[in-house]
């Protein structure tokens, strides 16, 4: 018995060391990985920017330290600033003797698209060369390939081009056969968030706006490629209307869609012979980026992002949540800025389709404190719509992309009615005894007596008075004018230009040099706020959530969105000035 205790507690001291020891070395491992993430590259002779058009392209790069350890789900995931950073030095480097864009499967709004086409449009300039090669090209992925000198796919791949379209899916039915019914409250005609919980399908107001955003949107996108692959808008739209996808390989040079057919070995001697017939170095956009000089000055220009919906103090803890806007923490942020007195201008960059009403007005109270000090310009990105058309309405310049989806200037409240499922299916009864009358606002079931009813949508019906009065102040408009447009209409960034929503189309590097000549500035130092975390941070935080985060949407696809905000309703503020959910665009 002796032998038999001493061998199992060698055994268990044997698995402790086993265990400390691979810890320790892991440790090391990451601590090595976290000295060398911000190590500047050398880039070699005939160097090749490589640019990926797979997985997602988001506002900004985050660290992520477990890439190395996982599939490339976890990896395709690029930030478009660190992107256009790097076609930057690439259009500068005497090393870099030219890009290569490698299409695929991408996920990303057209504005973000658009942003990088343009970087790469302005990067031929310098006389450089670009060519991409696709195995098989997503439309998205098309439209920012189309931009390259040569374009080139697989003998036996395939390119999508087919337009665009909008495809909500509407609950109303689903909910009703399970004894759920939404109670809602909203001001405007075309807000068409709650529609997929009240309609079984779309308005005609709802459809008129849509028809005309993509119009809007399809047309920048044609114009665009027309340019670049020097094909008619109206052939375009003729081949967008053939089922491109899958069609045979041959018609797409034929169209002059792309310049040839190779497969990758051929594409590798392209390039070779690009380079004099010299060996090809690719440097990948992530690691060239930290060679970007963002200046030196005590004059700061920071970009700080707002990217996601919009949450109060807490935000969505349901474990459905991707990037989020706190109102708490960005009013803080913006506070300090206001009091940092190297900080000459702010420019905030807007993502975010909306969300909490009551959190939107904090934000642009803070905008307003801030632009006492010093100049606010906002720059869009793929969206800025209701809430996040709120915080920016405020700013002393607003600059967006053609293809910003923006305005939504609307306000709405949702509460589930579950009586019919729990008293009426389930055989749950409630009673209750108060002290005065306007209990009933908080139900247990969720069913809203007639006068709680009208005073919610009366408490909307403030929400969207004093959204309105925010936007005419801003915007240097009547109130009566901003209601004309508003009605929680979308509009296309190109769009609200002529309404006079924004000031101008352009990009970030547009607005960071707007911020700057207001601020008189000639020499000055751009920083981005709150881009990335440390690396041990970003080692610690919710690494599997957003790993998770990126299945379910991949899973759950065009019912993702609404499925989440059902979710989570409980969760939220009564008051929501949201987007309808993205709007499904393919």
């Amino acid at each position: 018995m002796k032998d038999f205790f001493k061998y199992v507690l060698a055994t268990v001291v044997g698995i402790m060391l086993v265990g400390i020891f691979s810890f320790f070395m892991g440790f090391m491992m990451l601590v090595s990985l976290a000295l060398s993430s911000n190590q500047k590259p050398m880039i070699e002779d005939n160097s090749i920017l490589r640019i990926s058009l797979s997985g997602t392209i988001s506002e900004r790069a985050t660290s992520n330290p477990w890439a190395i350890f996982f599939s490339n789900d976890l990896a395709e995931q690029q930030g478009l600033d660190n992107i256009i950073k790097a076609i930057k030095v690439a259009g500068e480097d005497e090393d870099i003797k030219g890009i290569y864009i490698e299409g695929g499967m991408l996920q990303s709004d057209f504005a973000t698209l658009q942003e990088l086409r343009k970087a790469l449009s302005d990067f031929k300039e310098s006389g450089k060369f670009i060519i991409a090669y696709g195995e098989s090209y997503t439309q998205g992925a098309y439209y920012v390939a189309s931009v390259a000198d040569k374009v080139l796919v697989n003998p036996n791949g395939m390119l999508d081009w087919h337009g665009l379209s909008s495809q909500p899916v509407f609950y109303k039915d689903l909910m009703e056969k399970v004894g759920v019914k939404m109670q809602i409250f909203r001001v405007g005609t075309y807000k068409s968030a709650v529609e997929p919980y009240m309609l079984s399908g779309m308005s005609p107001a709802n459809r008129e706006m849509t028809q005309s955003m993509l119009n809007n949107l399809w047309g920048n996108i044609c114009k665009e490629v027309s340019a670049s692959r020097r094909i008619s808008t109206d052939s375009l739209n003729a081949y967008a209307d053939r089922y491109q996808a899958l069609a045979e390989p041959s018609s797409y040079v034929k169209q002059k869609l792309v310049d040839g057919l190779a497969y990758i070995d051929e594409v590798r001697q392209i390039l070779r012979n690009q380079l004099g017939g010299k060996k090809v170095n690719l440097v990948e956009a992530s690691e060239l980026a930290k060679l970007y000089d963002e200046g030196s000055s005590s004059s700061k220009i920071v970009v700080y992002y707002a990217s996601g919906e919009i949450f109060g103090a807490e935000g969505n803890m349901s474990g459905l949540n991707g990037e989020q806007i706190i109102g708490k923490n960005v009013v803080e942020d913006l506070d300090a800025l206001a009091n940092d007195k190297k900080v000459k201008a702010v420019v905030l960059r807007v993502n975010s389709p909306g969300g909490s009403a009551y959190a939107s007005e904090q934000i642009w109270h803070a905008v307003e404190l801030l632009k006492k000090k010093k100049p606010v310009i906002v720059s869009m990105g793929g969206y800025a719509a209701s809430g996040g058309y709120y915080i920016s309405c405020g700013a002393d310049y607003i600059i967006s992309e053609p293809t910003t989806l923006t305005g939504s200037i609307g306000i709405f409240g949702m509460i589930p009615d579950a009586s019919g499922l729990l008293e009426g299916k389930l055989g749950l009864h409630f009673d209750a005894v108060s002290t005065n009358k306007a209990y009933d606002l908080e139900p247990a079931t969720g069913h809203l007596s007639p006068a709680a009813g009208a005073a919610m949508q009366a408490y909307v019906d403030r929400g969207y008075k004093l959204f309105i009065s925010r936007v005419a102040a801003g915007r240097h408009m009547t109130e009566q004018r901003v209601n004309e447009i508003g009605q929680g209409r979308v509009w296309t960034g190109q769009q609200a230009l002529a309404l006079k929503l924004v000031d101008r189309l352009g990009t970030l590097d547009d607005a960071i040099a707007e911020a700057a000549k207001r601020a008189k500035l000639i020499d000055y130092e751009v920083i981005a706020s709150d881009i990335e975390t440390d690396f041990f941070s970003s080692l610690l935080s919710n690494v599997q959530e957003d790993y998770l985060e990126r299945k379910l949407k991949t899973v759950l696809g065009t019912y993702y969105d609404p499925l989440r905000f059902a979710e989570s309703i409980r969760g939220r503020d009564a008051l929501q000035a949201r987007m309808f959910f993205e709007p499904n665009l393919k």
